[in-house]
């Protein structure tokens, strides 16, 4: 195990197979101290922004982090600070209800191309005209950056681009948040950077093991006041290991779960801080698991599917029929589906805000299936994510696709032929063709209430 964290911390390429891209992707190694050394820049910036309210508004990895750092604040930083509203999604009861009164924005993209920040970017700019109430964080030389220069933009902040937006946590696309609502960023990244990398190495490699012996449904307890840390490493490990037939599938839970293709790893954060540690360890982890499995753990060749469906659906408007079920037989068709081996993938096209229906949901399958494996997020978020893992990992997803019954509230996006009702149906049609395409088990069910489903 020690010459395998030698290797990941020299940037030994042959890690993993021959064509991967860790050339341009292991900036995150690094990042840490750098943003530590520009903790205090940091504070001194966001102690300067007068309003009481962020809104980020991104897609994929990127904007998890931070997710969960406002998720989990009640246990971190003391003392009167900011909300934290992270915007990703397309639906437009969600998107409607963003209120901008008293709000400072950042438009969050990597490439500064992506749909979603890019539409809901428009949205918030029809509301809030005032350059000096956004900040962007993007690569250098995106378009983005371009805009919020053309714009005025309080700020442009541009992340070393050598970081995937999985690994970017601890990058300005998690820190910048993290700051604006009060957290030590020096001391998280010092937390960081206290990780046993010899540990996490050999965390990985027994996560790899594990799939390569059956156990590939890696599941992660966390006590109920960490559970959001399940929405980061799940994209982490999906994302990052779903690919060529194999993968480690991420069951986040708060509850303990067992079964013989399960591969238990039980943390204990006590205070927010601890996930710093636990940020820096899984991607340690998830690297050197992508080594055990022999694939790319940096590339995602099957994100861009969804994508381009999305775009030939949007291309060819109005929406196509698709077949949908109703709510009542849904547990039954479940389990006349489900066999050894399989998992089941809740993808819910609903606003957000329902996230303990959700579990609740998620808990009433898996009981309903003996104890199986069953994962839930919304739509359209595990597109730029987990639906790495569905569509290029192993074919035991049987995926539960959830969509508004009826039409989409109407809420238009400035200078689009359609939207934001159409976009989010859009993208779940497109999903649904990419799923089928790879031969997935899917059913589209329309609901008022997720609890309908039975």
């Amino acid at each position: 195990m020690a010459d395998l964290a030698a290797r990941l911390l020299a940037r030994d390429a042959t890690l993993w197979p021959e064509g991967n891209v860790s050339a341009s992707r292991l900036g995150w190694l690094e990042v840490p101290r750098q943003m530590a050394d520009e903790s205090k820049d940091l504070a001194a910036w966001a102690a300067g922004i007068e309003q009481s309210t962020v809104i980020l508004l991104g897609m994929g990895g990127s904007s998890l982090g931070p997710a969960v750092l406002e998720a989990v604040r009640s246990t971190g930083p003391a003392g009167p600070h900011r909300r934290l509203i992270v915007c990703d999604t397309t639906d437009p009861t969600t998107v409607g209800a963003l209120d901008f009164a008293d709000a400072f924005v950042l438009v969050s993209s990597k490439s500064g191309t992506t749909l979603e920040p890019n539409v809901l970017f428009e949205h918030a700019w029809s509301e809030l005209p005032d350059g000096s109430r956004f900040a962007a964080i993007t690569d250098p030389g995106t378009a983005l950056g371009d805009l919020a220069r053309e714009h005025g933009f309080r700020r442009v902040f541009e992340n070393r681009p050598d970081i995937g937006g999985r690994y970017s946590v601890l990058s300005y696309f998690g820190m910048v948040p993290a700051a604006l609502i009060g957290y030590d960023v020096a001391a998280l990244c010092e937390r960081a950077l206290s990780a046993d990398v010899g540990e996490a190495v050999e965390l990985g490699w027994a996560m790899g093991q594990a799939a390569r012996e059956g156990r590939d449904k890696v599941t992660i307890l966390v006590p109920e006041a960490f559970g959001a840390f399940g929405l980061w490493v799940e994209q982490l490990i999906a994302e990052s290991t779903g690919k060529r037939g194999t993968g480690c599938v991420p069951v986040p839970t708060t509850q303990a779960e067992s079964g013989a293709d399960r591969h238990v790893i039980a943390l204990e954060p006590k205070a927010a801080e601890d996930l710093a540690e636990q940020f820096y360890r899984f991607e340690l982890a998830i690297s050197i698991a992508g080594h055990a499995l022999e694939i790319d753990p940096f590339n995602e060749p099957n994100v861009a599917e969804s994508k381009a469906n999305t775009n030939k659906v949007l291309d060819a408007l109005p929406l196509p029929p698709i077949e949908e079920a109703g709510p009542a037989g849904t547990l039954g068709w479940l389990a006349e589906r489900f066999g050894q081996g399989d998992y089941v993938s809740i993808q819910a096209y609903v606003p957000f805000g329902q996230d303990a229906a959700l579990e609740s949901l998620r808990r009433r399958v898996r009981d309903h299936l003996g104890g199986a494996p069953v994962t839930a997020g919304y739509g359209p978020r595990f597109l730029h994510s987990t639906g790495q893992l569905h569509k290029g990992g192993p074919n035991s997803v049987i995926a539960l696709q959830l969509v508004r019954r009826g039409e989409q509230p109407e809420l238009a996006i400035p200078d689009k032929p359609y939207d934001f009702g159409t976009l989010i149906a859009a993208q779940s049609i497109g999903d649904h063709q990419s799923l089928l395409a790879h031969g997935r088990r899917v059913l589209r069910v329309a609901i008022d209430d997720l609890s309908e489903i039975s």
